[in-house]
């Protein structure tokens, strides 16, 4: 069955950085893109990043441009976010998902079907 392993998360210090790792197994479609959303205390669910299978496109939220990269390792379908100059507003429950034949917006939210468990992040002197 599908499946979405996520590692890398922890404590890290303003400035400092994280590499998190999504591993997606379980499926044959070649169609896809792979995202990592994050949720802060007491706020909404927002993609942070998201990048495409097909053509390698990808997608940043604004505040985190220049800080963040997203890349794919296509042959073992596990995407990296390595995350930069870490502020603490980048704390929160990070998720990857994944979902298939994506539309343009490739980190439309209501396009994940598949979720991983999760992992926090927390920024803090």
């Amino acid at each position: 069955q599908l499946q979405l392993v996520e590692s890398g998360g922890g404590l890290v210090q303003p400035g400092g950085s994280l590499r998190l790792s999504c591993a997606a197994s379980g499926f044959t479609e070649d169609n896809f893109a792979i995202g990592w959303f994050r949720q802060a205390p007491g706020k909404e669910r927002e993609g942070v990043s998201c990048i495409s299978s097909r053509d390698s496109s990808t997608y940043y939220l604004d505040s985190v441009k220049g800080r963040f990269t997203i890349s794919m390792d296509n042959a073992k379908n596990t995407v990296f976010l390595q995350m930069n100059s870490l502020q603490a507003e980048d704390t929160g429950l990070y998720d990857c998902a994944i979902a298939f034949n994506p539309l343009q917006n490739i980190c439309a939210q209501a396009t994940y079907a598949f979720w991983g468990q999760g992992t926090e992040v927390t920024v803090s002197a």
